[in-house]
C-alpha cells in the first residue's frame, strides 16, 4: 500500500468484502469448521464467539504486522501463537467480566480460538507481508466472514431445534405449535451443524461457478 493510498481504497475495501463471500474462510477455504459445530446451538453464544474471533484476528494481525520485520523466521510461528494467546486471554477476561453467563456457555471454546486455523492463516499469509492498516482490515474481513456463517447456522439451529431466536420463543408466540409443529431435536446435535454448513456451501457454490473452478 502506498503512503498516499486512501484508507478505504478499493483495494482495502476488497479485503473486507472478499471474506464475506467469494473467499469466505468457512464455506470456501473450509477452515474453522470445528467451532461452527460446537457453539452454534444458540444464537447468543455464536454472536459472542464471532465478535471474539473478529477482535482476536484483527488485533493479532496488526501486532504481527508492526513487528514482522523484527521476527526471526525460525521462530515466527511461536511468536504468532504467543500474540494470539495473549489476545485470547484478554478477550476471555473481558467476557468473564462483562458477559459471564455467555462465557460459561462458550466454556473452553474461547480458549480454543488460539488454535483456530483462520487466525494463524491470516497472520502467516497476510500480516507477515503487509502494513498494519490493510492487516487490520484483513482481520476484520476474515473474522466477519467466519462470524456470518456462525450466526446463520446458529439462527436455523436454534429456531428449528428449540423454537426460539436469541432466546425469544418465536414458535410459541406465532402459535405454530397449534398446527402440529414439533421442535426438531436433531438440529441441536453437532451433525446438523455440519449439514447446515454443507447446505450453505452448496448454495454458495451453486450461485458462483468460479468457486467450483477454484475447488
Amino acid at each position: 500500500m502506498s503512503d498516499k493510498e486512501p484508507l478505504f481504497s478499493s483495494r482495502n475495501l476488497k479485503l473486507l468484502r472478499d471474506p464475506m463471500g467469494a473467499n469466505n474462510p468457512i464455506t470456501v477455504q473450509v477452515l474453522g469448521i470445528c467451532s461452527a459445530l460446537a457453539v452454534t446451538v444458540k444464537l447468543k453464544p455464536s454472536i459472542v464467539m464471532a465478535l471474539s474471533v473478529i477482535a482476536v484476528t484483527a488485533f493479532s494481525n496488526v501486532i504481527i504486522s508492526l513487528i514482522r520485520n523484527y521476527i526471526p523466521p525460525r521462530i515466527r510461528i511461536i511468536v504468532q501463537l504467543t500474540v494470539i494467546a495473549a489476545m485470547v486471554i484478554l478477550v476471555d477476561q473481558i467476557l468473564k467480566a462483562f458477559a459471564y453467563d455467555v462465557s460459561k456457555q462458550l466454556s473452553v471454546f474461547v480458549g480454543l480460538i488460539i488454535t483456530n486455523c483462520i487466525i494463524m492463516g491470516r497472520l502467516e499469509a497476510f500480516a507477515m507481508g503487509n502494513r498494519p492498516w490493510p492487516s487490520f482490515l484483513d482481520g476484520i474481513g476474515n473474522g466477519a466472514g467466519y462470524g456470518v456463517i456462525l450466526i446463520i447456522v446458529a439462527f436455523f439451529r436454534e429456531l428449528l431445534g428449540s423454537g426460539t431466536v436469541y432466546g425469544y420463543p418465536i414458535v410459541e408466540k406465532l402459535g405454530i405449535e397449534n398446527f402440529g409443529y414439533v421442535n426438531n431435536g436433531l438440529m441441536i446435535l453437532p451433525p446438523m451443524a455440519l449439514i447446515t454448513v454443507g447446505i450453505i456451501i452448496w448454495i454458495q457454490r451453486g450461485r458462483n461457478e468460479e468457486l467450483i473452478d477454484v475447488s
